[in-house]
């Protein structure tokens, strides 16, 4: 199978298109950003399928592939496939590049043309060509089914927790008003001699997903060669991420293992609250807009022990938060299973780009 260059099979080109610009028109033509569709405008600039990579800013490297008679903004940059490559194989071929290691810049980050189109790719056949992309289209739609399935239960917990508790802004249900320190206290019991302690999970808070607290890409403390102290957590507690509150990083573990000093982990009282009620809680956002009201920094947003011990909150009797808790477990089986199959799926198609294009 012949190997070619990125460069040789397609075309770059660019985009003047800045978000602001596009605020007062209108029409039938989709624009896109880092973050996906943007909205539809009276014009376009391709009118072919192409490629699009994240070029500067948040999401960099990130690939996409874009319909026919639409457009990109300027933090994008168009990949428009030649003759001799399926716009949509192209696709596949950057993905597997990880095109985000030729970053530079140490504020906003870029990447350029110039120093990834020499990346290296297979080019079979057409037909072939078309083969591959059968298989990975079809990885690729299963792979966002899971993820959907996951978001969707998210919704369905969250939804039972406004069901059964009310808004908890207006405290609508009249429920007594607690303290933080009254249900939970943040347990900063560090540990800074590792032995013994080398097999456990180390959850930076990069390994916690926003909005939804799901433990994702962890290492074990000797996998990260961790040397600084870090704190140690149970099943019983909530991790918190002080760092950058906006992102809403709230994890519910279900093993042992320590953290990053840039996280708290919480112990709940059991007597008075339980840790799925505390822990929905504070991804709330009731919670959110009163502990980003203290992370004024510039650089880096950051809340300290005793802004979150300053929170109120409304506490329903501890049977109704139970019966929540009980509901959580149950939906968590299933979002376990659908999780294990994402992570199988992901497993195959990870491997599958491998073989074709690594």
């Amino acid at each position: 199978m012949e190997k070619v260059r990125l460069g040789d099979v397609c075309e770059r080109a660019s985009s003047n298109y800045a978000q602001k610009d596009l605020e007062e028109l209108d029409g039938k033509y989709p624009v896109y950003g880092a973050s996906g569709f943007i909205k539809n405008i009276d014009t376009y600039h391709q009118e072919k399928e192409y490629v699009a990579v994240v070029k500067d800013g948040a999401g960099i490297g990130r690939t996409m592939f874009l319909p026919a008679k639409s457009s990109v903004i300027g933090t994008l940059q168009y990949l428009l496939p030649k003759e001799d490559i399926e716009p949509q194989y192209l696709y596949f071929a950057v993905k597997s590049m990880h095109l985000e290691k030729y970053y530079t810049g140490a504020t906003i980050p870029h990447i350029y043309f110039k120093d990834y189109r020499n990346e290296m790719l297979y080019l079979p056949s057409k037909e072939k060509q078309r083969e591959i992309i059968k298989i990975f289209v079809h990885l690729e739609g299963m792979i966002n089914d899971r993820k959907e399935q996951l978001l969707l239960l998210d919704t369905l917990i969250k939804s039972r927790f406004v069901e059964m508790f009310g808004d908890l802004k207006s405290n609508n249900k009249v429920w007594h008003m607690a303290n933080f320190k009254d249900c939970a206290e943040i347990d900063t019991n560090m540990v800074h001699d590792f032995v013994g302690y080398e097999d456990y999970p180390h959850i930076g808070i990069d390994s916690i997903e926003k909005d939804t607290g799901r433990l994702v890409g962890y290492r074990t403390i000797s996998e990260d060669g961790v040397k600084s102290g870090k704190y140690l957590f149970t099943p019983k507690h909530i991790i918190y991420s002080k760092i950058r509150p906006n992102l809403n990083k709230v994890a519910l573990p279900e093993f042992n293992g320590l953290c990053s000093a840039d996280a708290y982990p919480i112990l709940v009282k059991e007597d008075v609250c339980n840790r799925e009620f505390l822990g929905y809680t504070l991804r709330s956002k009731y919670f959110l807009d009163y502990i980003l009201a203290f992370s004024n920094r510039t650089n880096l947003p950051k809340v300290n022990k005793n802004q979150v011990e300053g929170f109120s909150l409304p506490l329903p009797p501890i049977e109704l938060q139970s019966q929540f808790a009980a509901f959580v477990k149950q939906v968590d089986k299933s979002k376990l299973q659908i999780q294990k199959s994402l992570d199988e799926t992901q497993l195959l198609f990870d491997s599958l780009m491998q073989k074709y294009f690594g």
